[in-house]
């Protein structure tokens, strides 16, 4: 109980939230993982002022402890590069891509203290659920690494209900692991987490507007 009092989360808009924002990124991508030799790269002060992307900070008193970004342009282009294997061999991805609005979710990152605390995962994806669900987007699309000890591939797959769509080797992060490619349909994991009436249904939609929820009911 204590720490759902304490913790907060915050889109990132400003200098002093983005430094914060990459104190978390430092930790976790270079200092930690060795994924990036500089974490300016990853969070670059352009994306304070470019609509196409919006990081998130989850914080406990004040204090940065995750981050994470949705990306409302993707360029599907670089994926074309990586090399990918698709799970189902005949789907039309052009296709896919033209009839749906795909975001992606990534970035994830979480101070190792807290990666037991679903509730720092929670806070995070809710804040990116409902920016992308009122910009009206469909789907979410993430990659997660299948030799990382800490990947939310788990919390993906069995609480929010990813699937996996592909695997490739290669990626932006110096990382030598299969990727996984996962793929959210945001009106079906509403549909699935309403039913279950579980507290992630209530938590994540906690002070969706009325015009929001009519939508992801349709």
């Amino acid at each position: 109980m204590a720490l759902r009092k304490e913790l907060t989360v915050r889109k990132l808009e400003d200098e002093p939230t983005r430094q914060k924002a990459l104190a978390v990124l430092e930790s976790v991508y270079r200092t930690e993982k060795g994924w990036v030799a500089d974490p300016d790269s990853l969070l670059p002060a352009s994306d304070l002022n470019n609509p196409a992307v919006s990081w998130f900070v989850a914080e406990r008193n004040g204090e940065a402890i995750g981050v994470t970004r949705v990306l409302y342009e993707i360029p599907f282009e670089l994926y074309g590069n990586y090399g990918f294997q698709l799970e189902n061999p005949g789907l039309d991805v052009e296709a896919f891509v033209r009839n749906n609005r795909i975001a992606e979710v990534g970035r994830f990152a979480v101070l190792p203290e807290y990666r037991n605390k679903i509730l720092v995962a929670a806070i995070l994806m809710r804040a990116a659920a409902t920016e992308t669900v009122e910009r009206r987007f469909t789907h979410f699309i993430t990659d997660v690494f299948a030799a990382d000890p800490n990947s939310p591939y788990q919390f993906h797959r069995r609480i929010l209900g990813f699937e996996t769509v592909a695997t490739h080797d290669h990626g932006e992060l110096d990382m030598e692991s299969k990727r996984i490619t996962m793929l959210l349909d945001l009106q079906a994991a509403y549909r699935r987490l309403k039913r279950g009436k579980n507290w992630i249904f209530r938590y994540i939609t906690q002070g969706w507007n009325e015009q929001v929820l009519e939508q992801l009911s349709a």
